[in-house]
């Protein structure tokens, strides 16, 4: 998988109130580097507490669930957008389905 772009995650954690998510924020974009998904099936075999929020949103738990990460996938063409990065708090003042 393509993910755009990386510097979205690297700039969040270089915030000093969220410099604890960038293990978990690179172990994720490694895993998903090297992944191949084709549907959203496949994706859920290898992140289970993913959750597909329609409109081709996924929303992964960082970091034990201390943080969010929504993103959009279009599997045909194998590429990942980071539309949000942030806390439970932030992630509740959103819109998943369509940020």
């Amino acid at each position: 998988m393509r993910i755009i772009a990386f510097r979205t995650l690297r700039e969040f954690w270089e915030k000093p109130e969220f410099a604890d998510s960038e293990t978990s924020l690179r172990s994720w974009y490694h895993d998903v580097k090297n992944s191949d998904w084709k549907n959203s099936n496949e994706l859920k075999l290898q992140y289970k507490n993913a959750s597909n929020v329609g409109t081709g949103r996924v929303v992964f738990n960082i970091k034990g669930n201390t943080y969010r990460l929504v993103v959009a996938i279009d599997y045909k063409i194998q590429v990942i957008f980071i539309r949000f990065i942030g806390t439970h708090q932030q992630y509740d003042k959103i819109d998943a389905k369509t940020i």
